[in-house]
C-alpha cells in the first residue's frame, strides 16, 4: 500500500533533516564584552575564541564593548539567547544576582597576584555556590577572574575619607557600591560608562574608579589629576554562557567549551603580570604631571574602618544567602592564604 506524505508527515521529515544537518554543521557563537578588544576582557576573550576554533569546527564571532549596546544590554542579549556568551562584570550583574555585589565588599580580596589568582581558581564560592545562582537566571557560569587593582582617578589628591566629602565619583549601577563610597565620604553618582569622560570633562562628576589599564587605554588621567590607590577592591569580571544553548551541547562541545575557559583563565592572568606597572608608565610619559599614589596602612585604616559597614550592608540586602557566600569566600580566602 502506498503511503501518504500527508503535511504533518512532511513536516517532521523537513525538521529531521534540518537537525541532522544542523548537527553536521560548525556553528558561529556571539561573544560579547565591556571592554575593548586590546583590554583585558578583550586579550581572554581573543584567547578563548582562539581555542574553540582550533578544537572544534566552530567559531565565534567577538562584540567589544559598544558595538551592541551597555552593559545592561549584552545581559540582556544573552539571556534572551541572542548571545551564547557575555563577559560583564559582577558590578552590573549585581542587580539581578545580588549576591554578585559580595565583590564590592571593600577590602575582602587579596592584593597579592599569586593569592588572587588562587582564590579564584579554587574558590568553592565562586565554582559552586555562584554557578547555582547565575544558573537560576538563566545563565551558565563559566569562569571568574581578576582585572586587576582598582584606582581612584579624581581632581584633587586623596589621601583620607575627608578629602572626597561633597567630591561626586562615578560608580556603576551598583547598590554595594554606592553604600562604599558613601562609606569613603563620597557622592556616589551612577552613571553609564559612555557619559563619564564627558561627565569629568564638564565637572558634572569628579572622580571614577577602574583598573590602571583601563585608565589608560580609556584616557580618563585627561580629565583627571590624580591617581590612589586605597587597596579596597580588585575588578572581577564572569564570563558566561545563555544556559539553554549550553545545556543543549553536546558532551564534546561542552569539554571544549571549558577547555577553552581554563586556558583562557590561566593566559589572562599571566598576562597581567606587570601590566599595572605597564599602564600607569604609559599614563606618567602622556601626562608627566599625574599623581599616582599609592596609600600606606596608615592611610587605608579610615577607609578600612568605613568598609566594616558596607559589609554589614552587604549582609544587610542580601539575608541569608548572601551571608553565606560571604562566610564561604572568606573561607576560601584563608585556605589560599595559609
Amino acid at each position: 500500500m502506498k503511503k501518504t506524505l500527508t503535511p504533518k508527515y512532511l513536516a517532521g521529515v523537513i525538521a529531521g533533516l534540518v537537525m541532522t544537518t544542523g548537527a553536521a554543521q560548525a556553528d558561529t557563537w556571539r561573544y560579547a564584552f565591556e571592554e575593548a578588544l586590546t583590554d583585558v576582557q578583550g586579550v581572554y576573550a581573543t584567547k578563548f575564541k582562539e581555542e574553540i576554533e582550533k578544537n572544534s569546527d566552530h567559531e565565534i564571532e567577538l562584540f567589544p564593548y559598544g558595538t551592541l549596546g551597555e552593559s545592561a544590554d549584552i545581559m540582556e542579549q544573552a539571556q534572551a539567547g541572542i548571545l551564547q556568551f557575555v563577559d560583564q562584570s559582577p558590578g552590573f550583574t549585581g542587580a539581578v544576582i545580588p549576591e554578585a555585589q559580595v565583590f564590592f565588599v571593600p577590602y575582602l580580596l587579596p592584593n597579592d597576584a599569586e593569592h588572587l589568582g588562587e582564590f579564584f581558581k579554587t574558590s568553592k564560592a565562586i565554582n559552586e555556590d555562584f554557578k547555582a545562582l547565575y544558573a537560576d537566571h538563566g545563565l551558565e557560569l563559566l569562569t571568574m577572574f581578576p582585572e586587576g587593582k582598582v584606582a581612584m582617578t579624581t581632581q584633587e589628591p586623596v589621601t583620607s575619607p575627608a578629602d572626597l566629602d561633597g567630591v561626586k565619583v562615578r560608580v556603576m549601577s551598583n547598590p554595594l557600591l554606592v553604600e562604599t563610597y558613601k562609606a569613603f565620604g563620597a557622592t556616589p553618582t551612577p552613571l553609564p560608562w559612555g557619559e563619564v569622560y564627558g561627565g569629568l570633562q564638564t565637572n558634572i562628576i569628579q572622580g571614577q574608579e577602574n583598573p590602571a589599564f583601563f585608565i589608560e587605554s580609556t584616557k580618563m588621567y585627561e580629565v583627571t589629576d590624580y591617581i590612589t590607590y586605597t587597596g579596597h577592591s580588585n575588578f572581577t569580571t564572569a564570563v558566561m554562557a545563555n544556559k539553554d544553548f549550553y545545556d543543549g551541547l553536546s558532551d564534546e562541545d561542552k569539554a571544549v567549551i571549558q577547555s577553552a575557559t581554563d586556558v583562557a583563565f590561566d593566559y589572562i592572568l599571566d598576562y597581567q603580570d606587570g601590566l599595572d606597572e605597564e599602564s600607569i608608565a604609559k599614563v606618567k610619559e602622556a601626562k608627566p604631571e599625574m599623581s599616582v599614589t599609592v596609600l600606606t596602612e596608615e592611610q587605608r585604616a579610615p577607609f578600612k574602618a568605613a568598609a566594616k559597614q558596607v559589609e554589614a550592608k552587604f549582609i544587610e540586602m542580601t539575608g541569608d544567602s548572601g551571608k553565606a557566600i560571604l562566610e564561604q569566600m572568606k573561607a576560601d580566602l584563608e585556605a589560599v592564604m595559609q
